[in-house]
């Protein structure tokens, strides 16, 4: 309401199976960048009285925090941070699911057989490093690298001892 331009298209908002799209007619306004938007930055309402009507009632604490805001709460949920964008004229705002999607998995850096083994075994749970190397054709080493990257990340847990070791979903 505080940003939407009134005079151009109306918001169109897309419903995916792993994401949300919300799209607003609008460019950002002149000295403020999507880099600005994920840090304490200035805000230009264009509705300067609706924006001093949701401040006084308590929709919007400060003004220049909303993109923080939403940031905050992906982060808060375990959600990949909001992509920010400007295009075809207007401001896009996408919201994803979960980070287990191949899109966010690649985005992490991860190799083919990494994004394959957690979309693969998210389902049974867990995975051990026979399982994987089997599977991918690695050797016990290589696994071992793999799975532990998946840890660093955090991502996965190890459980057990060395000999006996399953790594689970974090």
């Amino acid at each position: 309401m505080v940003h939407r331009n009134y005079m151009g298209s109306f918001i169109q908002l897309r419903v995916y199976d792993d994401k949300i799209n919300i799209w607003n007619d609008g460019g950002l306004p002149e000295g403020i960048s999507i880099e600005s938007l994920k840090h304490t930055h200035s805000s230009k309402p264009r509705n300067p009285l609706i924006a001093d009507v949701c401040f006084k009632g308590g929709l919007i604490d400060t003004w220049g925090r909303g993109t923080i805001r939403i940031i905050d709460t992906c982060k808060e949920a375990g959600l990949p941070d909001p992509e920010l964008t400007e295009r075809d004229g207007g401001f896009l705002v996408t919201l994803f699911k979960n980070n287990l999607t191949e899109e966010q998995l690649k985005k992490l850096g991860l190799n083919e057989r990494q994004v394959d083994a957690i979309l693969y075994y998210r389902s049974k749970g867990e995975i051990t490093t026979s399982e994987y190397a089997a599977k991918y054709n690695v050797s016990d080493r290589t696994a071992r690298r793999d799975l532990s990257e998946l840890i660093e990340i955090q991502l996965l847990k190890n459980e057990g001892d060395t000999n006996n070791s399953k790594y689970i979903f974090a």
